[in-house]
């Protein structure tokens, strides 16, 4: 009774459940799985624990899947850790971070051909999925305003997207409850086109979604071409549908290696544009950016005043705190490397990602989809005639040399072509590429001598799309 006296109810009540409910032994005496250790540890200790768990994760530079920036300079690095405690939601508490914020917004807008005389406007994000669904959002709410300014009813939106997008894509349909006009690849089309885009669109349409640099074989999809179908559907029935241009990763590279190519703010039919930082802007996660060519393009109702660590501010996000540290990470890359220095980054890759794809192609048994001519990203096929083996046996033999190279199908009406794909990405230099061949050539050496198919324990596939 003493000891129950002179403890709250809340710690008896505490000591009753774990009497009664003894923990799991831990399979380290160190290691906390599953439930927070009794006592905790030096935090070096636990810095050599955990490094020496994250030994198990690939190695991040040979890591050919994922279009994320995986080096960056040690300058870099240390102005992040400088900066992580700085949040980016608080403008006012941190109004330089916020002021580097701006400086890249406008650096974009200009990279972007956005009209000097139209005041583009911008902000930062956490990705291109969040930017794409506040772009998405943007065009969803400017088409209500027009449906009820005409007394027409405004509930059953619509939006024309290629079914090879990136998933945040539907998930801003679902999210938000618009209708997903998903445009089928077809044959050797495996993207969105004028024709197959105008096909779907009628007055419910708040906008087409155009990718500038598919994830499944890095091609762009042809902004120009889709907007002047639209244009052509405009003159024919009078409908005006916006333009948005997820240039999650071709919005770092474009501007740098095909400066001829119109693809943005100078096509009018273009609203707004996404990019991600995190990816051929290299930057590390998570920064991403969107950009609209004029503030009538962001409507007014989707940003927020708000009253926050004593001073008012506007906010148009899905996130609310955030580390500043990648938006002073990607100004810091921008005057670090300047337009020349961007160049020379991007152009190394893209020769690379060019080399790659030629070798590979001369290995005999595999055929290009793409040959990383616009991205620095290509994606191959085995030949038809291949029936020992298939692109997952690949896949699974390059990650046992520590190469993480995707295989997977393409979308509905083409899951018969199974590929690979490569991201060449700073830091994947032609010594490595070399490497990766001879390994590569050596496990189609192995698979080429098979008498008989491999055994398929099951349709696993190593990557998801």
């Amino acid at each position: 009774m003493a000891l129950s006296k002179q403890l709250s109810s809340g710690e008896l009540n505490r000591r009753r459940a774990r009497a009664a409910h003894p923990r799991k032994a831990e399979t380290h005496p160190l290691t906390p799985v599953g439930t927070l250790a009794e006592h905790g540890m030096p935090a070096e200790t636990a810095y050599e624990l955990i490094s020496a768990d994250l030994l198990l994760d690939g190695m991040a530079r040979l890591n050919l899947a994922t279009f994320v920036t995986t080096w960056m300079p040690p300058y870099a690095a240390r102005l992040m850790a400088d900066t992580a405690d700085k949040n980016m939601i608080d403008k006012d508490e941190y109004p330089q971070t916020a002021e580097l914020e701006s400086r890249c917004v406008s650096i974009l807008a200009d990279l972007w051909n956005a009209p000097a005389e139209r005041s583009a406007t911008g902000c930062s994000t956490t990705g291109s999925s969040e930017a794409v669904m506040l772009g998405a959002l943007a065009l969803k709410w400017r088409w209500r305003e027009r449906m009820r300014a005409a007394g027409k009813p405004a509930d059953r939106p619509n939006l024309v997207i290629g079914a090879n997008v990136q998933v945040c894509w539907e998930k801003f349909c679902r999210y938000w409850d618009v209708e997903a006009r998903l445009v089928p690849v077809e044959g050797d089309t495996l993207h969105l086109t004028g024709e197959r885009a105008v096909a779907q669109c009628d007055e419910n349409t708040i906008g087409v979604g155009v990718i500038l640099g598919s994830t499944f074989d890095g091609s762009y999809e042809p902004v120009k071409e889709i907007a002047d179908a639209l244009d052509d559907l405009q003159a024919r029935t009078g409908l005006d549908i916006p333009i948005h241009v997820d240039a999650a990763s071709g919005g770092f590279v474009a501007p740098f290696l095909q400066p001829e190519l119109e693809w943005d703010f100078r096509v009018p039919r273009v609203q707004s544009i996404n990019a991600s930082g995190h990816k051929y802007g290299l930057v590390y996660p998570g920064v991403g950016w969107i950009v609209w060519r004029e503030p009538a393009a962001l409507p007014r109702d989707l940003v927020f005043d708000v009253a926050y660590l004593g001073g008012h501010m506007p906010t148009f996000a899905l996130n609310f705190s955030r580390p500043g540290s990648e938006v002073i990470a990607q100004y810091f890359m921008f005057t670090h490397l300047g337009f020349e220095g961007y160049r020379a980054v991007q152009q190394q890759s893209s020769d690379v990602a060019r080399y790659l794809a030629e070798q590979i192609e001369k290995l005999g048994p595999y055929r290009l989809i793409t040959r990383g001519e616009q991205l620095p990203v290509f994606a191959f096929a085995l030949a038809p005639e291949v029936r020992n083996y298939t692109v997952y046996d690949v896949s699974d033999r390059l990650r046992q040399k520590g190469w993480l190279v995707p295989a997977y199908t393409y979308p509905a009406n083409r899951e018969d072509l199974a590929v690979l794909r490569i991201v060449v990405r700073s830091g994947m230099n032609h010594d490595m590429a070399d490497r990766l061949v001879a390994d590569l050539r050596e496990d189609t050496e192995f698979f080429s001598s098979l008498d008989a198919p491999l055994p398929r324990p099951g349709n696993s596939h190593p990557f998801a799309h």
